[in-house]
């Protein structure tokens, strides 16, 4: 983070701490929801992707060993 986004971060939490109480708390559970939501859709499209990568015919199948050899190789 260079010094315009710390200023900028710390003017958000500023805001938000002169927020009511329950507003803040308001505040943060839609925060939370919003992030579990990013991540519910990366999640989805790394799946999509792997899905894809799949029919293509390009992942490769192995355990930890196989992965080992692959890479010392």
């Amino acid at each position: 983070m260079n010094s315009g986004q710390n200023a900028s971060f710390q003017e958000a939490l500023d805001i938000v701490e002169s927020l009511p109480e329950q507003q803040q708390d308001d505040l943060i559970e839609i925060i939370k929801r919003r992030r579990i939501d990013f991540k519910r859709e990366l999640l989805a499209k790394n799946i999509k992707e792997a899905r894809e990568e799949y029919a293509k015919g390009e992942v490769r199948q192995g355990d930890a060993s196989d992965l080992m050899k692959e890479i010392l190789e």
